[in-house]
C-alpha cells in the first residue's frame, strides 16, 4: 500500500478525520502478506471502517457470516484458493447480498483486468495501492467498471 510522500516539515499532521457513521464500511481483507494487509488495515481504522483481516481464504470463509462485509478486498494469489476462487465462494456464501469485490495483485496487464472481471471483481488494484484511490473507491456508493488503477 503506497501512501503519497509529499509531508513537508510544518506541515499539519492531524489525525485523518473518522468515517461518519453513513460512511462506515465493514471491510473484509484477505492477503498473505502480513505486514502489507496489516498496514492497510491500519489505515482504513484509522479512516472509520470496521476492517477484519485474513491471512487465508478458508478463514475468511468461515467468518464470512458472522461480518457480513460491504466491501472485499482479495489477493489474488492466495495460499490453497486464488481470490478469484474466493470471490465466487463469497458471493455464494453472501447469498444476494451486497459486497463490492476488489481484486489486489501484482499483475496489471489488460488480461489480468479482465480476468478480474470475468470474477466479479469491480476493482482491479496493481500493488502498490495508493491510500487515496482505495478510500476514494471505498466511499463511493455505486461500483465502477474496472479501469487501469496504476495511474491513480
Amino acid at each position: 500500500l503506497a501512501q503519497a510522500a509529499d509531508a513537508a516539515p510544518g506541515r499539519d499532521t492531524a489525525q485523518p478525520a473518522a468515517a461518519s457513521t453513513a460512511q462506515r464500511k465493514r471491510i473484509l481483507l484477505v492477503d498473505d502478506n502480513l505486514d502489507a494487509v496489516s498496514l492497510m488495515a491500519n489505515l482504513l481504522e484509522l479512516h472509520g471502517h470496521d476492517v477484519q483481516v485474513f491471512n487465508e481464504p478458508l478463514a475468511a470463509l468461515a467468518h464470512l457470516d458472522r461480518f457480513l462485509p460491504q466491501i472485499a478486498v482479495l489477493d489474488i494469489g492466495l495460499p490453497t484458493m486464488s481470490g478469484y476462487a474466493l470471490a465466487g465462494h463469497i458471493r455464494q456464501r453472501l447469498n444476494g447480498r451486497p459486497c463490492r469485490l476488489f481484486a489486489l495483485t501484482g499483475y496489471g496487464q489488460a488480461i489480468d483486468r479482465e480476468r478480474a472481471s470475468a470474477a466479479g471483481f469491480e476493482q482491479h488494484l496493481v500493488k502498490p495501492v495508493r491510500v487515496e484511490h482505495l478510500l476514494g473507491l471505498i466511499a463511493a456508493d455505486a461500483p465502477h467498471a474496472i479501469a487501469d488503477s496504476r495511474s491513480s
